[in-house]
């Protein structure tokens, strides 16, 4: 349960990370391509946006967008 709770909040925090930064660009190209500096790899989906953590590629969740 503790483990499930500290995901959840560590997601919440990469979620509004990758929401911020989303806001600072022009393009959602431009957007992944610098998500990727940071270690993410944002991949549309039909249920919104799936991130993934670089190099191994595990993918952490979906933004619904």
């Amino acid at each position: 349960m503790i483990m499930e709770m500290n995901m959840s909040k560590e997601m919440q925090e990469i979620e509004a990370f990758l929401l911020s930064e989303r806001e600072k660009v022009l393009s959602e190209t431009e957007w992944r391509f610098r998500m990727r500096g940071y270690g993410f790899n944002l991949r549309r989906t039909e249920g919104g946006v799936e991130v993934a953590k670089l190099p191994q590629n595990h993918v952490l969740g979906t933004l619904e967008m």
